[in-house]
């Protein structure tokens, strides 16, 4: 019997927990640890800040979930990843000490490293746990007149947050009548290309933002936040009334000192999704080192090729299973100016880009069927 320990809950653990206890069946032990019991659907959080759903429309349990499926749910803080030993120790939680693995997958998402930008903790709003969302929702209702920042700082990878924010809070102020006494400015050190990956973003958005009146700035890269303002690195200084930033990412801080890293922490992995240096570690998710955007349906990728190498490994077969790098989304623009682009971050095809209502509708079904299929 091989011990499988899988730590991180968001969608690259959540789908490699399921899918070894239905591959590998009952031989085998398998156990997830999460900081938390709750799985959080992220990309439905600026829908939240908005009030468009609820907190429980987008949330469950997933100690419930995992005792029919067979996997030993923990609920627990990782310190350090021992990965020499083949073992992890916890600090708080259901369990405390060390915890040996035969097999370990990284799931530890990334750690968001606020601290890069003076003022943010105490002046800036973010869309990146409940708590935050419904607190920028509050300042947005009550945002009227003056400029709003929605900034993409240097180092986040996570841009879609900030275009549908954007477009959100221009619906709110249309619906208050309000628009007309408000500017909304997208503020950035990267054009839309660079921030998703290199695809030719600025055409798919110009038109979008230009029929709400969004500006975008590409060549601002935020240093400092204060009360009423955003200060890039030049010392260029934006006054606003309301703002919502997404921060720089950075890998997990369990995983600092192990050798398994890069040089922004996250963890350098082969495209069979395992651990460069280590044996018997995978990875999956925010936490691993491949350039581009950081999304939900590459982590799900990313943990069903880590369920195939590793059951493989385990069967003593070879690892067949191969992660390819493309990037799917979609940005709820409201009506027909959603936008839905697929491209393959590794190869030179062309992106397949399309507009229409019809992406925004898919999108909210897609939140209704993961929580369908997993909770």
């Amino acid at each position: 019997m091989a011990k499988i320990l899988i730590v991180g809950g968001g969608f690259g653990g959540v789908v490699a927990a399921e899918s070894l206890a239905k591959k590998l069946g009952s031989e085998h032990e398998i156990t997830l640890v999460s900081r938390s019991r709750k799985f959080l659907f992220y990309p439905a959080l600026v829908r939240l800040a908005f009030g468009e759903c609820k907190a429980d429309d987008i949330a469950f349990d997933i100690r419930k979930a995992m005792v029919d499926r067979r996997v030993r749910f923990v609920e627990g803080e990782v310190a350090r990843i021992h990965p020499s030993e083949r073992r992890v120790t916890f600090a708080r939680g259901d369990f405390v000490g060390d915890m040996p693995y035969d097999f370990l997958v990284l799931a530890l998402g990334r750690r968001l490293k606020t601290e890069q930008v003076t003022g943010f903790f105490e002046n800036a709003h973010h869309l990146l746990s409940v708590r935050d969302a419904k607190k920028f929702g509050d300042a947005a209702r009550l945002f009227n007149q003056g400029r709003a920042i929605i900034g993409y700082c240097p180092g986040a990878r996570l841009p879609v947050p900030a275009f549908e924010t954007a477009f959100g809070l221009s619906r709110l102020l249309e619906e208050h009548g309000k628009r007309s006494d408000c500017t909304i400015t997208i503020v950035s050190s990267e054009g839309p290309d660079e921030m998703f990956g290199g695809i030719p973003m600025s055409e798919a958005l110009k038109g979008a933002l230009e029929s709400h009146g969004i500006d975008l700035l590409s060549d601002f890269a935020i240093t400092q936040v204060t009360p009423n303002s955003v200060i890039a690195n030049n010392g260029r200084t934006l006054s606003c009334d309301l703002n919502m930033l997404i921060p720089p990412f950075g890998g997990p801080g369990a995983l600092i000192g192990t050798g398994l890293t890069d040089s922004e922490g996250y963890v350098r992995v082969d495209t069979t999704m395992r651990v460069e240096g280590t044996e018997r570690v995978y990875a999956a998710g925010d936490c691993v080192s491949f350039k581009g955007p950081k999304m939900g349906h590459m982590a799900v990728r990313q943990g069903e090729v880590v369920v195939e190498n590793l059951a493989a490994e385990i069967q003593g077969k070879a690892l067949t299973a191969v992660y390819d790098h493309e990037m799917m989304l979609v940005i709820d623009a409201g009506g027909n100016d959603s936008i839905f682009v697929q491209k393959d971050l590794w190869n030179d095809d062309e992106a397949s880009i399309h507009h229409s209502r019809f992406w925004a509708w898919a999108k909210r079904k897609q939140e209704s069927y993961w929580k369908a299929k997993h909770a």
